[in-house]
């Protein structure tokens, strides 16, 4: 999608501090972390959001489910702890419509989130 912010990263039109990337997902450092460890994890893919997954992206949110282990382990936080968001929509605090997971951790996190 050509207006897209998270495409133009994955397209490398915009830079990123990418911590993993391979064919199907890409995780960088968010810009404005919310905790000492805070990474997106998206499908190269662009779909905007949980209600727009349709059975054909099954693989590639299997595959990135598995990935934010092995991203948590490299970054040192999965010991420790971390947590996964997915927002959801407007309500749901989505700002960028590109489903993305925030892989967050490095310190003790609250709940509830807000």
């Amino acid at each position: 999608m050509s207006d897209c912010i998270f495409c133009k990263i994955v397209s490398k039109e915009i830079p990123s501090n990418a911590v993993y990337e391979d064919d199907m997902i890409l995780a960088f450092h968010d810009l404005n972390p919310q905790a000492p460890t805070h990474v997106l994890v998206i499908p190269k893919v662009h779909f905007e959001s949980f209600n727009d997954m349709t059975e054909e992206h099954a693989e590639v949110m299997g595959h990135m489910t598995l990935k934010i282990k092995e991203i948590a382990n490299k970054l040192g936080i999965a010991e420790s702890g971390y947590r996964v968001v997915c927002n959801c929509g407007d309500d749901g605090g989505q700002e960028v419509k590109h489903l993305h997971y925030h892989l967050l951790g490095g310190r003790k996190l609250q709940w509830p989130p807000g």
